[in-house]
């Protein structure tokens, strides 16, 4: 029995949309692309901003990202129910940083050394049944983000320091964009379709082809060096950034995730932004210090 108040519907009819309440398609990407956009700039800002303040705002900032990032990854593994020492990571990560800019490689490999066994040693005094995956996930972290972290704060150390992480930086960011734009619109054949269906061989085309062009230009124009090393350099970093990319796509996939935070609208957590960089740090370094003689 029905009602006026309780109408019942007209069989065929269409319903009207409810205009309140709608949202707006996703983009290609799937992901809102005004907030990546405006997040993506306003964390690159910062960075510049820190860079060419002080050197030692850079390391703050890279300090406090990957201090972030170790807490955010230890999150999403509890999530599977493992356990890794969170807090001695995080400072441990912080203190890695710090050790890098202030002594080196030696400092460096000195500290990261010291946080393994850190976190060998709190995963084994632990509670849990299942030490030895905490202890595995710790170490993990601790060479993921604070040891590829630590090579990030080592392109800052030479005189010329900001001019390497401009390099690095905007070769990253051409390997993201160039990938993202021309694999929107191009994107058919997929890379890896069982960890990231959306990334193709025609986005890293794109990105190759937006990082070789960086790299050309930068090296003669801020380095000092030769074009061809710039080339070099930057189908280096697109492979490094690719691989970083699928990398931590492999890790969500394996932690039944989609991102491993909330903390960057667009963008998911903090690794979702910085993945790219991790991996690249330690080959742009590497490179940057074969080609590009330390200022005396």
């Amino acid at each position: 029995m029905t009602t006026d108040a309780d109408p019942q519907p007209v069989v065929g009819s269409v319903p009207e949309p409810d205009v309140g309440t709608a949202s707006p398609p996703p983009s290609k990407a799937g992901r809102d692309l005004r907030a990546a956009i405006a997040i993506g700039v306003g964390l690159g800002g910062v960075a510049a901003a820190s860079l060419f303040i002080a050197k030692v705002a850079f390391v703050v900032f890279v300090v406090v990202v990957m201090m972030a990032a170790v807490r955010e990854l230890g999150q999403a593994m509890r999530g599977r129910a493992v356990a890794i020492p969170e807090i001695p990571l995080v400072v441990g990560a912080g203190a890695v940083l710090v050790a890098a800019y202030v002594g080196g490689t030696e400092k460096l490999v000195v500290a990261i050394l010291l946080l393994v066994v850190a976190a060998v040693g709190w995963g084994a005094v632990a509670d849990g049944l299942d030490k030895l995956a905490g202890i595995a996930a710790g170490v993990f972290v601790a060479c993921y983000v604070a040891l590829l972290g630590g090579f990030a704060v080592l392109l800052v150390v030479p005189a010329d320091g900001p001019r390497r992480v401009v390099a690095f930086v905007v070769a990253v960011v051409c390997s993201d964009t160039g990938g993202y734009a021309v694999g929107v619109f191009l994107g058919k054949h997929p890379m890896a379709p069982s960890v990231s269906p959306k990334k193709s061989w025609e986005g890293f085309a794109g990105s190759a082809a937006a990082c070789a062009l960086s790299g050309g230009l930068l090296f003669p124009l801020t380095l000092h060096a030769t074009w061809w090393q710039g080339v070099v350099f930057g189908l280096a970093v697109v492979v490094t950034a690719t691989i970083g990319d699928l990398s931590e796509s492999l890790i969500k996939r394996d932690l039944g995730i989609k991102d491993m935070g909330k903390l960057l609208p667009g963008h998911g957590g903090i690794l979702d932004r910085f993945d790219s960089f991790l991996l690249t740090a330690p080959v742009a370094w590497a490179l940057l210090t074969l080609w590009v003689p330390w200022p005396t």
